[in-house]
């Protein structure tokens, strides 16, 4: 594939045996209602500050999805290309406007590789936690790092873990209430993988959608060692895309590491 500054808009499929695991499950359950459901995040300050570390060079983002933050990058200018479990997901960015210009490989964002080397690559919206393990998510560091040019940073959004949130082991949470739609959180908590189940629930005059996901979460201390691991350092950890500063308060996070420059 080339890297010209327009994407080609293809799209490699990894054959399911290489996958570790079900990368492709989350978007057979919710690619239909998924824009809907996070119409209500809005992109704007996350490009901003993504458009400013990309500075000009290529992106890659890791479970890439339906294009919410890729689609903007690339009306910015930039290229931009991405890795993605869910065939399905990859069909929602290829119906919009902008979608054919980016370049998707679909398969399991630990070891599937897009050709290139690139300025930013990104792993937003706490997907890092939906991989199964911390092996996985080790992995997923590194590969990274292989997209990375020298000097290239890694971005990755998540929450940070609150397991006094559960009572008994289980939560539920209202996400969003609205006129128009009602959007619930189910979830049971296993500490001792760092694990959790979860299940969405969007309640709409036009029925309920379930939305199943897990998660092996991690805390920010945790992913900082994956990045050395990798051979990353932190650069920045702010507490979202405002830039505000990260403290104990923090629900999320927004960390940037960093590969060293050639020497």
């Amino acid at each position: 594939m080339k890297r010209d500054g327009t994407g080609t808009g293809r799209t490699i499929v990894v054959r399911e045996a290489e996958l570790s695991f079900d990368a492709s499950a989350y978007g057979r359950y919710v690619a239909d209602v998924y824009d809907e459901t996070y119409a209500y995040l809005t992109p704007d300050s996350a490009v901003e500050v993504l458009a400013e570390l990309a500075d000009g060079g290529p992106v890659c983002e890791f479970g890439i999805g339906t294009g919410r933050l890729a689609l903007p990058l690339v009306e910015r200018g930039l290229t931009v290309a991405g890795i993605e479990g869910s065939p399905d997901m990859v069909a929602g960015l290829r119906s919009k406007a902008g979608g054919d210009r980016i370049d998707v490989a679909v398969g399991d964002f630990t070891h599937t590789r897009v050709p290139g080397d690139f300025a930013l690559v990104l792993l937003a919206f706490n997907t890092v936690f939906a991989l199964p393990d911390q092996a996985a998510q080790v992995a997923c560091f590194r590969n990274a790092a292989a997209h990375l040019r020298p000097g290239g940073r890694f971005v990755v959004e998540a929450w940070v873990p609150d397991p006094a949130a559960f009572r008994n082991g289980s939560a539920l949470r209202p996400v969003r209430v609205a006129e128009d739609v009602v959007l619930l959180e189910a979830a049971l908590l296993h500490p001792a993988e760092q694990r959790m189940t979860t299940t969405k629930v969007r309640l709409t005059a036009g029925g309920v959608h379930l939305l199943p996901a897990n998660h092996r979460y991690a805390w920010p201390a945790e992913l900082d060692l994956m990045a050395e691991l990798a051979g990353l350092r932190r650069e920045h950890r702010w507490a979202g895309w405002t830039r505000l500063p990260f403290g104990d308060d923090s629900r999320e996070h927004v960390s940037v590491y960093r590969r060293a420059d050639s020497a």
